[in-house]
């Protein structure tokens, strides 16, 4: 394991490239001993040649973005092998908006290894860090000292190593600690991937298009509601009752419209 530190990291907050990742949203995933193509494939994306350079990556996602009328959780996927802890990795990146890798695929990717992930939704914004081993999500965490996953623990000692001030009265990283730079230097704590703007940029990525998740067919909803005082209205309500409560609303809004004049009986 390397000694890598979030100060290790700190050449995230001057670099043009990563202000685009934070800003636009992305998610860059490691995974053990997969090949880029094989790891493409378990994402179910369509296969779209190569790139050199992380430039090429950017405009075929913003080509995507271009070229429809309505936004979907679909998107470009960049994949490249780099050298690591044990052997090979596959680094994937994409600049998703905040989609993030589906679990479903983490949990085939790791299934004989491991695979480290941490994202951006932009905007807001929401940083999440997610460790699979054998499948299994070890470690999950957007605020440090709130972790899951099925040993949300494990990694604590390490991650006081890299620079997280886990302390109770603190919510997030102490005072002048990069949070996000911190999270970088975790990844390769677990990966032996060392990480860097060169390595990114200089890339030959793999591309595939990850088509949009389908819906899942819904059953019912849940109206969940606590006001000011504390009072909760809490109702289950099926699919049948929403989709007949739509039906009568739409049958009263196209009947017709009876003005009744003075003379008129009452009905």
């Amino acid at each position: 394991m390397t000694s890598v530190t979030a100060h290790d990291y700190a050449w995230i907050r001057s670099s043009p490239l990563f202000r685009h990742a934070l800003e636009s949203g992305y998610t860059l995933t490691l995974v053990q001993g997969v090949a880029p193509g094989d790891v493409l494939r378990v994402m179910e994306a369509e296969p779209l040649g190569a790139c050199t350079g992380v430039d090429g990556l950017i405009g075929r996602q913003q080509d995507l973005r271009d070229a429809s009328d309505y936004w979907d959780e679909s998107f470009i996927s960049g994949a490249f092998t780099v050298p690591g802890a044990g052997g090979d990795w596959t680094l994937v990146l994409h600049f998703d908006g905040g989609v993030g890798m589906r679990p479903r695929f983490l949990e085939a990717l790791s299934a004989h290894g491991r695979a480290v992930v941490h994202s951006t939704n932009g905007g807001m914004p929401i940083h999440l860090f997610h460790w699979y081993e054998g499948g299994e999500l070890r470690t999950t965490f957007e605020w440090p000292t709130a972790r899951g996953g099925s040993t949300p623990d494990d990694l604590v000692p390490v991650m006081r190593e890299v620079g997280f001030d886990l302390s109770e009265e603190e919510d997030d990283t102490g005072a002048g600690v990069d949070t996000k730079a911190a999270v970088l230097a975790l990844a390769e704590r677990l990966t032996g991937v060392r990480v860097t703007e060169e390595l990114l940029r200089e890339a030959e990525y793999q591309l595939g298009h990850v088509p949009d998740e389908p819906a899942e067919e819904w059953t019912g909803v849940v109206i969940d509601i606590t006001d000011a005082h504390g009072e909760r209205f809490y109702k289950e309500v099926t699919r049948e009752e929403v989709e007949n409560a739509m039906l009568r609303a739409r049958a009263e809004a196209e009947a017709p419209i009876v003005i009744r004049g003075p003379e008129s009986p009452s009905p």
